[in-house]
């Protein structure tokens, strides 16, 4: 490889022939997209990547959902098992010159911190997601006086002194980790999630103006996806020839089963679940795929697996207007409508819009790039190779 001028992570500028290797470390959740786009990210930018790793979430989908006392410590006892064997595997690791920590890595990145800092070498934190902010503000499973909930933000502030980079998915969550966890903007980095193309192909253009349209949802039954505007959105185009598809289970899947039951919907399919291998099958049958439409905070910091996927596979988009979509995506952009949250006038005035369209997703092109696993890894690295002296 020819020779470049390396400046990562504040060290000093250096002429090397070799490309940068980072280590990738930790319990990881291989399952999760955002993880593999990472790898492959950095590796399609020439990155030596170095998989130091144990399988402990495997199985897994909802992390919120392992339930019971007896289930909880047997997590609890395989998590903590893995990470003598990853120390011991890590200080044998050939020299490199980062860490890269990945979702779920809040434990991981405390365990880490003393072994890189013996080694000399930089913490590279993808938190993705705040457990005090889930936890707490967005599915409200505790209050924040609960000692527990003070336990979880202590636990946040300090991983986030543990990295010397912290990265999020978004500018607006990478806002909102500097201001609750009062870590200084110079240290945040934001990198889109990103869709993986094989699996999301870009499919070919659907005449919407069918006799039958079919809008398409799939995702987690969780208060950002606003699961009940999609419901009262199906209602006010009950007498309309619209199929409407729902795939998913989750938190809020009680409280959606109770609104069906009270007022039945005919032309609403429920699955409740599908492999990740499947949904390019099922955005194939789609007019129209939504995104998310709750009213939370949380929703309008991060753009979701499911919104990048549609864009991959081309196909038009409805979903929430919020500071983060339009880090990605500006008003008026060719097959993507942008509506108010938790609004399902505007959802499904939207959806006839694209019925009665066509509207198209062929606009989706430019945007693939950024949002593939090679732009993501150029956008990792671009928010590293900066100096972190301030």
């Amino acid at each position: 490889m020819a020779e470049r001028t390396e400046h990562l992570l504040g060290c000093e500028a250096k002429r090397v022939a070799n490309p940068v290797r980072m280590v990738m470390w930790g319990t990881f959740d291989l399952g999760k997209p955002r993880v593999r786009i990472l790898e492959r990210g950095l590796q399609e930018n020439g990155v030596e990547v170095i998989r130091c790793h144990r399988e402990v979430w495997g199985g897994v989908e909802d992390k919120s959902q392992i339930k019971g006392t007896f289930e909880k410590l047997v997590f609890l006892i395989r998590w903590l098992s893995a990470y003598p064997s990853l120390i011991y595997r890590y200080l044998r690791l050939p020299k490199h010159d980062a860490v890269l920590v990945s979702y779920m890595g809040h434990l991981d990145v405390l365990v880490l911190w003393p072994f890189a800092k013996l080694r000399g070498v930089p913490i590279i934190w993808d938190a993705f997601l705040s457990l005090y902010n889930t936890t707490v503000e967005d599915r409200r499973l505790l209050s924040a006086r609960n000692p527990l909930a003070k336990l979880i933000w202590a636990w946040e502030w300090l991983a986030c002194r543990a990295a010397d980079r912290v990265v999020l998915d978004t500018r607006a969550h990478a806002d909102y980790f500097a201001q609750t966890f009062r870590v200084p903007q110079s240290k945040m980095a934001a990198v889109f999630v990103g869709a993986e193309p094989e699996a999301f192909p870009c499919l070919d253009e659907v005449t919407v103006a069918d006799a039958n349209p079919v809008v398409l949802f799939y995702g987690q039954f969780i208060p950002l996806h606003g699961i009940e505007t999609i419901i009262q959105a199906v209602h006010l185009a009950r007498d309309e020839p619209i199929d409407w598809i729902i795939i998913g289970s989750g938190q809020e899947e009680s409280r959606i089963r109770a609104m069906l039951d009270a007022a039945p919907l005919p032309r609403l399919k429920w699955v409740p679940w599908v492999s990740y291998t499947e949904l390019s099958d099922w955005l194939s049958r789609a007019s129209v795929c939504l995104g998310i439409f709750g009213d939370t905070d949380k929703a309008a910091r991060v753009i979701p697996n499911k919104v990048f996927q549609i864009l991959m596979s081309g196909k038009p988009l409805v979903t929430r207007d919020s500071p983060a979509i339009r880090e990605l995506i500006n008003p008026g952009h060719d097959g993507v409508l942008l509506v108010p949250p938790a609004n399902p006038q505007a959802l499904v005035d939207s959806v006839r819009a694209v019925i009665r369209g066509p509207v198209r997703g062929g606009g989706h092109s430019a945007l693939r790039e950024i949002i593939s696993p090679h732009g993501v890894g150029a956008a990792l690295m671009a928010s590293i190779n900066v100096n972190l002296s301030a």
